[in-house]
């Protein structure tokens, strides 16, 4: 956000509540439950980041799965308003909004990394001369290891085909113009270019769009892990031409612990026979699945990369915090951010009681201020006791996220006033 259209911030809890009267999305916060602090009095809850909070609706939309299961038992696949057999469908119009797709190019399925390795089978397919892939140094693990293992499963050695980008000497972050120079300094060797679009330690947004053109320009696969961006920042991955992505649904997208995961395939590759993949019969043709026959002939789009038939239960979960997001825009939500994390930045540069380094840069975050503190993991410690909930990360790390789905300016001013009361 410029600065310039920024409000004139006040460390005040009459502005926090003059900006809460005004803002447009503070009903959604009664939608969600928030847990209690030993005094009864709900957390500042900023750990969005890592697990959103549960919406009240949740409960209800299982139920209503666990109903069918007991009233109709197996003919809950076909005999209902919402049949199981096509229940992955009500969450691809919601999905294809939150990351800028078409609905026939998202689905949920499977988790975060199984659904990784399943488009590294499709879309890292390495020969002799084009082997390497490009990735941030100090990416979240599960990634790094699926690109270790998937490299070492083609015959390749990771210390030479795995090309990680470090930020500068003295610096937190990389920059884009880096990013690309990498790019084109591997353009005869590249197969892969598979980032994050959120970097999980610092809260960096990566230009996905400039990454994706350089990638392209050389010949080479995008691919980006979402898990920080989805229901995060507006994506446009279908106009940014990214070839896959994917994501996990219980960060943002508040879809419970392990929930349902999602993937994005461009759709270029919809009907592209020579793409590899690790099939299974739920991303067969509908129309004739139920025929049993050998030889796969994929469902179109990212359907086709079904394994199994969906599991209700989590999808459930999945669909009522979709519901949700159904009624606001990535728009109007990343404008409500924008405002939050502006807001705790100037709170937290008022902060005296401790000393505190903000590495998110200013203008490529999304709802995460990553900060370096004096006191480390005592400081962190002492928030959580006191009723901020954020996350540690090593080595010096604390991570506060106040999603604008549910978090207040006021919660944000109730976190400046833990920082100021802290005594060491």
């Amino acid at each position: 956000m410029n600065q310039n259209t920024l409000p004139h911030f006040e460390a005040t809890a009459a502005f926090a509540q003059q900006m809460d009267a005004a803002d447009a999305l503070a009903g959604f916060k009664n939608e969600f439950i928030f847990p209690k602090q030993t005094n009864g009095e709900p957390v500042v809850y900023f750990c969005g980041n890592s697990l959103g909070l549960q919406p009240k609706s949740t409960k209800e939309y299982i139920g209503q799965e666990l109903d069918k299961w007991g009233n109709l038992a197996v003919e809950g696949h076909f005999r209902t308003e919402k049949p199981w057999m096509h229940y992955h469908k009500l969450s691809q119009g919601p999905l294809a909004q939150i990351v800028g797709a078409k609905p026939d190019e998202v689905i949920a399925m499977n988790n975060l990394t199984v659904n990784l390795h399943l488009m590294l089978v499709s879309f890292y397919r390495p020969t002799p001369k084009r082997f390497k892939i490009i990735m941030e140094a100090g990416a979240f693990p599960s990634d790094q290891y699926a690109m270790e293992t998937q490299v070492r499963f083609h015959g390749f050695d990771p210390s030479t085909a795995i090309i990680e980008l470090f930020p500068r000497p003295n610096e937190r972050t990389l920059r884009t113009e880096d990013i690309v120079a990498e790019i084109n300094k591997h353009a005869d060797s590249l197969a892969l270019v598979c980032m994050g679009g959120i970097n999980y330690l610092t809260g960096q947004v990566f230009d996905m769009e400039a990454i994706t053109k350089a990638t392209h320009s050389v010949g080479a696969i995008a691919g980006f892990d979402l898990a920080h961006a989805a229901g995060n920042i507006p994506m446009q991955l279908h106009n940014w031409g990214v070839d896959f992505a994917v994501w996990c649904t219980y960060k943002y997208i508040n879809s419970g612990p392990g929930s349902v995961a999602g993937a994005f395939v461009h759709e270029r590759h919809a009907n592209d026979s020579t793409l590899p993949r690790f099939a299974g019969w739920w991303g067969y043709e509908e129309s004739t699945r139920f025929l049993m026959k050998k030889g796969f002939v994929p469902m179109h789009g990212a359907a086709g990369w079904q394994l199994a038939n969906q599991n209700i239960l989590s999808n459930a979960a999945h669909q009522a915090s979709l519901d949700i997001f159904s009624r606001t825009s990535m728009d109007a939500l990343r404008a409500k951010s924008e405002l939050l994390t502006s807001y705790l930045e100037f709170l937290l540069l008022q902060v005296n009681t401790v000393g505190i380094q903000i590495i998110t840069p200013a203008n490529a975050r999304g709802a995460q201020l990553s900060i370096v503190i004096d006191k480390g993991k005592a400081f962190f410690n002492y928030l959580m006791e006191n009723g901020v909930i954020g996350d540690w990360r090593e080595p010096d790390v604390i991570r506060l996220a106040p999603a604008p789905l549910y978090c207040s300016f006021a919660d944000v001013y109730k976190c400046y006033q833990v920082f100021q009361a802290y005594k060491g």
